[in-house]
């Protein structure tokens, strides 16, 4: 029998850069089906997390890197913004012993792996927490992709980390199913080779599990694929979701055909359903 309390895996599209301290400055009601969306994550957990790990698209490093700062800082990895977006605080704490669990289960699945204390949040990570748990009073930590962005090496974490969803520890992974060119790639020839990847990954995510592991190792030869990540960063965080959840039913949380007036993109849940 399945466990009761063993937690879903999420993939969030994070969406356009710190949107939640900025919605002044969007469209009115530009980020209000992605932010629905993400205040009903907590929902569909079975019991509120220990804590919360989250394999985010703005965090790469040669090998698999475990964040284990217990006071996490901030990262501003973003550019262009207003200034206030530079002050925005997400203080929750870190959580250094699920930290170095999360590293014993990556280094016994034989991926090298390494610590790092100094690491702080970025905005794949504190942009979506923002908004599914502003309170920021549940333990977050960070792994990094890996920099060769191999997606049969991130489906092999997920699996390696899929024990933590036993320790009541949320995996979320943070990035975005189109991403060309930071969104900059506008317009209806945008919108409809968005929509070609999208309605692609919905169909092999919901194929028999081998068939969508091997879809998504070659998912540069799907439909707009390379069109719609021309570099992979923001998609191989789904990967590491799908590896830890592995042949559990997805279901598609959110789903918007126009995200800015530009693209079509999803958020995926992995279990728990």
């Amino acid at each position: 029998m399945q466990n009761s309390h063993l937690f879903p895996t999420h993939f969030v599209s994070h969406g356009a850069g710190p949107w939640p301290y900025m919605k002044q400055e969007w469209m009115i009601g530009a980020h209000d089906s992605l932010e629905r969306a993400l205040k009903l994550l907590p929902s569909t957990l079975p019991v509120r997390p220990q804590a919360i790990l989250v394999i985010s698209a703005h965090w790469e490093e040669a090998q698999f890197t475990v964040m284990t700062n217990a006071h996490p800082p901030m990262l501003y990895d973003y550019g262009g913004f207003p200034a206030h977006t530079y002050q925005v605080q997400y203080p929750a704490p870190g959580a250094p012993a699920l930290a170095q669990r999360a590293y014993d289960l990556i280094a016994a699945a034989g991926l090298p792996v390494a610590l790092n204390a100094q690491r702080g949040f970025d905005h794949g990570t504190f942009v979506p927490l923002s908004v599914s748990y502003p309170e920021a009073d549940i333990p977050v930590f960070q792994v990094s992709l890996r920099a060769d962005l191999d997606p049969a090496a991130h489906l092999a974490l997920g699996r390696a980390l899929q024990p933590l969803r036993e320790d009541g520890v949320l995996i979320l992974a943070s990035g975005m199913t189109y991403h060309n060119h930071n969104m900059r790639n506008r317009g209806a020839d945008a919108s409809g080779k968005s929509k070609q990847f999208d309605d692609w990954l919905f169909a092999t995510l919901n194929s028999a599990p081998a068939e969508r592991w091997n879809q998504l190792i070659n998912w540069a030869s799907a439909p707009m694929g390379r069109e719609a990540h021309p570099r992979e960063e923001h998609l191989i965080p789904l990967l590491v979701a799908l590896g830890a959840s592995w042949e559990e039913p997805a279901v598609r949380t959110y789903y918007e055909p126009q995200y800015l007036g530009v693209a079509t993109v999803s958020s995926y849940q992995f279990g728990g359903v």
